[in-house]
């Protein structure tokens, strides 16, 4: 299958972990789904779903830390209340993008809005777009994605994340279901896609 493997870097990223909403902040290992869509729709410049486009990811970072933030509170007025808190980052992180949605390839070579790993001040940089074939396989290893739970062959940690969220405000999670978080290198036996120069799996999510 011909795709695209679009490559992209940051200093730093972080991804919400959905059970912490106060206090210490810990990142997700993986970026959800709905990140990576969320990343998309920013350098098309418009809202785009798993219904548009067909996608695949491995994510990796080369560390992390947590470090002091200051954030501040609204309440019901207009005065804003700050507070200390602990937030954890991953360093040095890297993103590959799998589609086969070939007209993606202009959209990443001139984004429309920053691209984002994580928050606002995570900026991120395409480092590279290529045309690529992933090889049909019957075996193959997954790790730094998100794998639909269950899967009797693949451990990781279990979240229920969504796949996007709505267009309108507020924004609303849309397809969430349980997904295993993998950060080690899993064995799979079965049909797959497999990125032989990098030597692992890719899983796709989205239109078919």
């Amino acid at each position: 299958m011909e795709v695209l493997r679009i490559h992209i870097t940051g200093w730093v990223a972080s991804f919400r972990n959905p059970l912490f909403v106060s206090g210490y902040q810990p990142t997700l290992s993986v970026p959800p789904v709905s990140t990576v869509y969320g990343l998309i729709s920013a350098a098309y410049g418009d809202y785009i779903t798993p219904g548009r486009a067909n996608i695949g990811y491995v994510f990796h970072s080369e560390g992390r830390a947590v470090d002091l933030e200051t954030i501040y509170e609204f309440g019901g007025g207009l005065d804003a209340k700050p507070n200390i808190i602990k937030r954890e980052f991953l360093l040095s992180p890297h993103l590959y993008i799998y589609t086969p949605d070939i007209w993606l390839k202009e959209v990443f070579e001139e984004p429309h809005y920053p691209l984002l790993l994580g928050r606002s001040t995570e900026l991120a940089t395409v480092e590279s777009i290529e045309k690529i074939v992933l090889k049909k396989v019957t075996e193959t290893n997954y790790c730094g994605t998100l794998i639909p739970f269950p899967n009797d062959q693949i451990s990781g940690t279990l979240h229920a994340l969504p796949t996007h969220f709505t267009q309108d405000q507020p924004r609303r999670p849309q397809g969430i279901r349980a997904f295993l978080a993998v950060t080690k290198r899993n064995g799979y036996v079965g049909d797959a896609w497999e990125d032989n120069d990098k030597g692992w799996g890719v899983y796709f999510y989205g239109k078919g």
